[in-house]
């Protein structure tokens, strides 16, 4: 009965594992908001570190005072269902999830969201489309 139990333990414990393995490490950017760009938009980052550690982050530069505001947080381990990322120099909370090649801005139980701020200015007449970014290197 033990040994059963031990071997439950362990199974569940792989799953969850091989669950939340990131599907990349290091530093990527990104830009979900298409219409919410300019001179003075932020760069928005996500940094996947070796044990599974993620970090959201963005820098912007006021162009008129030449000011640089940045602010980078740890969201926990990658989750592939749905992470929170909050920021609290402007007080923002997201919810996303992210693959390999690109990002997703959710609802808090990870369904894509579809607003027209996420449209490209080619496609502004098509009113809303899917909030997502390829990253970037």
């Amino acid at each position: 009965m033990k040994s059963i139990f031990s071997l439950l333990i362990l199974c569940f414990g792989i799953r969850a594992f091989a669950q939340s393995k990131a599907p990349f490490t290091g530093k990527r950017d990104f830009n979900i908001e298409q219409r919410a760009s300019g001179s003075g938009t932020p760069i928005y980052y996500v940094d996947v570190k070796q044990n599974g550690d993620v970090y959201f982050g963005f820098i912007q530069m006021n162009q008129a005072s030449g000011e640089i505001t940045r602010e980078e947080i740890n969201a926990g381990k990658y989750n592939p269902k749905v992470m929170k990322v909050h920021f609290k120099t402007y007080n923002e909370t997201y919810y996303v999830k992210f693959d390999k090649e690109k990002i997703y801005l959710t609802d808090e139980n990870g369904n894509v969201r579809k607003s027209e701020d996420c449209c490209p200015v080619s496609e502004l007449d098509k009113g809303n489309c899917i909030c997502e970014s390829a990253f970037y290197q």
